[in-house]
């Protein structure tokens, strides 16, 4: 059976980080789900790309998910931790202990906006660091999984792919996410 993955967007969302999410879990053979958290399906990504939705996150409160993985980008973010329908997935997801994972922004502006993060040593977009209960020291671990916690943190549009193959790792093994990133030329991510 494979694994259900809910990928969130809204307008202003990071279409880097969404796509390569997206792209990554599907090669895994990932059951992806693509919510809007925005008014339509059809949302205007950070640099004007349009993506549409699979489905309205309101249809998404039913289902199970393996992982809900946010990308980031501003506004994309802000909107994300405003979706009242979005937060409590999250929240479930937390106390059910299935995996979390962020990048970007949201790391910090949705995660440890609704307390996410307590106790979990992540990263994010630089100019975010400050807003983590306990960031990583080392900005060179661009990619950060915390196995007890279920989350995975990472930094930004240029590693989205290390990020990927991160969660292709935990949902499925590293020798899948290996396979891939050969597939795709980027063995030297991992």
């Amino acid at each position: 059976m494979s694994k259900r993955i809910l990928i969130p967007i809204a307008d202003g969302t990071e279409e880097l980080e969404a796509v390569t999410i997206i792209d990554i879990l599907r090669r895994a053979e990932c059951d992806v789900t693509v919510a809007s958290c925005s008014h339509s399906p059809n949302i205007t990504a950070s640099r004007g790309v349009s993506l549409t939705a699979d489905k309205m996150i309101a249809e998404c409160l039913s289902t199970s998910w393996n992982m809900i993985a946010l990308p980031g980008g501003i506004p994309g973010a802000e909107n994300l931790r405003d979706s009242t329908s979005l937060t409590h997935l999250l929240k479930t997801q937390k106390n059910e202990n299935r995996w979390i994972a962020a990048i970007c922004a949201a790391p910090a502006v949705v995660l440890a906006h609704h307390g996410l993060l307590d106790n979990v040593t992540a990263t994010s977009y630089p100019s975010f660091q400050d807003q983590l209960p306990n960031p990583e020291p080392d900005q060179l671990k661009t990619v950060i999984t915390d196995p007890a916690q279920k989350i995975i943190t990472s930094q930004g549009p240029g590693t989205a792919m290390s990020f990927a193959l991160a969660l292709v790792t935990v949902l499925a093994s590293r020798e899948k996410a290996d396979l891939i990133a050969r597939q795709m030329c980027a063995w030297h991510l991992l």
